[in-house]
C-alpha cells in the first residue's frame, strides 16, 4: 500500500473530531475498494479505561484490502457508522463564453473566446464547445449527395491553442487528424456512444441545420488529463479555421456544398466551494506557491509525399529529455487529403510489413512486425492496440475496437516507448522511424505519426505567472 498524508488544520480539537476527521479522510482517499478498520489505541492505559468512551481515545486506523477475508467482518461488524457527504462543493455552474463580438468565421480566420474574469474556480476538464452549423448545395445533382463526414467537428478548425494568463500551455495543430487518431485508439466504448453528439461516429447527417456539444478533452490533451479547478487565471480558447472545408464533408464536389459556422461558444464550467474550503483555497494563495499540472502532449507531425520506394527513413525530430515520446501512432493515408470523396477519417495500409521506431540507436519494438496484409497477418497490431489500452493510464479505458473493426478505418502501428534505457535518457535524442512496405507506397500517400510526451507547467494564482517546465 502507499502511504499517504492527511493534514490536520491548525486549530483546537477535541479528541472525538480528530477521529471524525481522520475516519473521513481515510474513505475519501479509497472510498470503494477497501474497508476502515480501527487496529489501535492511543492515550491512557486501555486496561484501566474500559468505561470510558471510545470517544475520548484517539484511534488508528488501518485500510484493508476488499479481497480480504476480514473485509466482510468488518463491514457487516461497523454498526456505528455514519454516512459521508461530500459538501465541499457547493454549486458548479456552466457559464457560457463568447467570441469577441467583430469576430468573422470565415476561411483560415481566428476565433478567441476569453474568459477574462480571475476570481474563478474553473473545471476545464468538463467544459465543451457549442457548435452551430449549416450545410446547403447550390446545385443538385441527379444521384450526387453531400454529407457530414466523420469527426466532422474537429475537421473545421485547422488549429486549436489553450492559453492561461497569456502563455501558451497547450496546442493541436491539424486538429481534425490528430483527434481521428487519438479517438480511434483511446475512446471506450461507452464514451464512443456519448461523443456521437459530438460528431464521432455520428449517423450521416445530410444538408440543413446541426448542432453539437464538444468535449474540450477530445480536442485538448489538457482538459484530458488534468482533471482539477484552476484557480484565479485568465483563459483562452484560440480556433484557427480551416482554408476549405472538403476534409469535413464527404460526397460528391458537383453539388457546390456550402458549410457556415452560424455559432461558436465556450462552456466553462464553475466551482463554488463551501466556506471552510474556500478558505483553505486562499491559503493556497497566500503561501505564493506555484502549483503544477501535468499531462500528456500529443504532437502530430506530417510527411506530406512519400517517395514511390518500398523502404523508408523518416527523420521525425530532435528532442530533448523533457520531451521523449512515451508513445508514438504510425498511419499512412493514400489519396483522401483535402478529396470531398474520400472519406478523410480513414487510413490505408498501403502494404507495409514493417515500422521501427529509433531513439538515437535504441529500437522500438525490438522484433519485426512481419505484416502482410492480404494474408490477414496484422495480429500483432492489434495486439499493440491492446496493449497500449491497458499501459495508457484510464481506468475507464476498454478495448472498443475489435479485432474487424480495428482495420476498418485503417492499420494503426502503436509503439511504445515509454520505459527507455539511461543512455536515450541523457542529452538530445534523434526520433527516426524506418518502414518498409510489400510493395512501392502509391502516389499521393502521407504519413502521420503522433507522438505522446509528458508536459508539466506551473502556474501562481497570485502573481499570474505561468511557466512551462517540460
Amino acid at each position: 500500500k502507499d502511504d499517504a498524508v492527511i493534514t490536520i488544520p491548525k486549530g483546537s480539537y477535541e479528541v472525538r473530531d480528530i477521529n471524525e476527521f481522520l475516519k473521513r479522510a481515510i474513505l475519501r482517499k479509497r472510498p470503494r475498494c477497501d474497508a476502515l478498520e480501527t487496529v489501535d489505541v492511543v492515550g491512557g492505559d486501555n486496561n484501566n479505561n474500559n468505561n470510558d468512551s471510545d470517544d475520548d481515545a484517539l484511534h488508528f486506523y488501518n485500510l484493508w484490502d476488499s479481497e480480504c477475508a476480514t473485509f466482510e467482518m468488518t463491514d457487516i461488524l461497523n454498526i456505528k457508522d455514519e454516512p459521508i457527504f461530500d459538501d465541499r462543493i457547493v454549486k458548479i455552474e456552466t457559464h457560457t463564453y463568447n467570441p469577441f463580438a467583430n469576430t468573422t468565421f470565415g476561411y483560415s480566420d481566428e476565433i478567441r473566446i476569453p474568459i477574462q474574469q480571475q476570481d474563478l474556480y474553473t473545471l476545464p476538464y468538463e467544459s465543451f464547445l457549442y457548435v452551430e452549423e449549416k450545410l446547403t448545395k447550390n446545385r443538385a445533382v441527379e444521384g450526387a449527395n453531400v454529407a457530414l463526414g466523420n469527426n466532422c467537428v474537429a475537421f473545421i478548425f485547422d488549429e486549436i491553442r489553450y492559453e492561461l494568463n497569456g502563455v501558451e500551455i497547450d496546442c493541436n495543430r491539424n486538429v481534425g487528424i490528430t483527434s481521428t487518431l487519438k479517438n480511434y485508439v483511446t475512446v471506450s466504448s461507452d464514451r464512443s456512444v456519448i461523443l456521437r453528439n459530438a460528431g464521432w461516429d455520428a449517423q450521416t447527417i445530410q444538408a440543413g441545420y446541426f448542432n453539437f456539444c464538444v468535449p474540450l478533452y477530445v480536442l485538448l490533451v489538457f482538459c484530458e488529463d488534468y482533471r482539477r479547478v484552476v484557480i484565479n487565471a485568465r483563459h483562452e480558447l484560440i480556433l484557427i479555421r480551416p482554408r476549405n472545408y472538403n476534409n469535413c464533408l464527404t460526397g460528391d464536389p458537383t453539388t457546390e456544398p456550402i458549410l457556415e459556422l452560424l455559432k461558436i461558444q465556450c462552456r466553462m464550467p464553475h466551482v463554488l466551494l463551501s466556506e471552510i474550503n474556500k478558505l483553505a483555497m486562499l491559503r493556497a494563495l497566500e503561501s505564493r506557491r506555484y502549483l503544477s499540472m501535468a499531462f500528456r502532449s500529443w504532437d502530430l507531425y506530417e510527411f506530406p509525399l512519400l517517395q514511390s520506394t518500398t523502404k523508408h527513413s523518416w527523420a521525425i525530430k530532435t528532442a530533448t529529455q523533457l520531451e521523449m515520446p512515451r508513445y508514438v501512432i504510425f498511419a499512412l493515408q493514400t489519396g483522401r487529403k483535402n478529396i470531398m470523396s474520400e472519406d478523410t477519417s480513414r487510413f490505408d495500409d498501403c502494404k507495409l510489413t514493417n515500422a521501427k521506431l529509433y531513439l538515437n540507436s535504441e529500437c522500438y519494438p525490438y522484433d519485426d512486425l512481419n505484416l502482410d496484409f492480404e494474408k490477414n497477418r496484422c495480429a500483432i497490431l492489434y495486439n499493440l492496440y491492446a496493449r497500449f489500452c491497458k499501459g495508457y493510464g484510464y481506468e475507464y479505458l476498454e478495448l472498443n475496437l475489435t479485432f474487424t473493426t480495428f482495420l476498418r478505418p485503417g492499420p494503426f502501428v502503436i509503439i511504445d516507448c515509454s520505459r527507455q534505457n539511461e543512455s536515450v535518457k541523457s542529452g538530445t535524442v534523434d526520433v527516426r522511424l524506418d518502414l518498409e512496405c510489400k510493395e512501392n507506397v502509391p502516389a499521393n500517400t502521407t504519413a502521420y505519426c503522433l507522438i505522446i510526451h509528458d508536459r508539466v507547467v506551473q502556474y501562481n494564482p497570485l502573481t499570474n505567472v505561468v511557466r512551462k517546465i517540460t
